[in-house]
């Protein structure tokens, strides 16, 4: 199974779960910021101030938690949690067209809440399953995260 250095296995089954888990939480947390936006209008401004709100405290919440519960990544200090989050971010960009690209079509097709969430649900969860990959391979290079032999 997989394990961190020093410390007892952690299980593919409960790598994924935890993953799945936090992808989740910052879905919902992204579409309350969302929701709480459109209260204030239902025009395309306001739509894209939405996105970027939600995505940005999703990115937040998910970075942290995928940092410490994830690929155990021992980074501290302001200079490499900026240059890791950059990286994360940077690697979200691919993740987050797909994401918005299918939350908006759902949008533009059916105009409704229902099925705009359902895009955005869509869409992160494809996003975050291409995210895992990316950020295994070129953020968190030094996790403690290792395959066991």
């Amino acid at each position: 199974g997989l394990h961190r250095n020093g410390s007892d296995p952690v299980t593919l089954r409960t790598l994924i779960f935890r993953y799945a888990a936090f992808a989740v939480v910052a879905t919902i947390a992204n579409l309350g910021v969302q929701r709480l936006v459109l209260t204030q209008g239902r025009d395309g401004t306001t739509f894209a101030l939405a996105v970027g709100a939600g995505t940005l405290v999703g990115l937040i919440i998910k970075y942290a938690l995928d940092k410490r519960w994830i690929f155990y990544d021992p980074g501290t200090g302001v200079k490499e949690h900026g240059q890791k989050f950059s990286l994360y971010t940077a690697m979200g960009i691919i993740t987050t067209a797909i994401f918005w690209g299918i939350e908006t079509a759902f949008w533009s097709i059916w105009q409704t809440d229902t099925m705009r969430e359902l895009g955005a649900v869509i869409g992160l969860g494809i996003g975050y399953v291409v995210k895992y990959g990316l950020d295994r391979r070129f953020v968190f290079t030094d996790s403690r995260l290792e395959l066991a032999a």
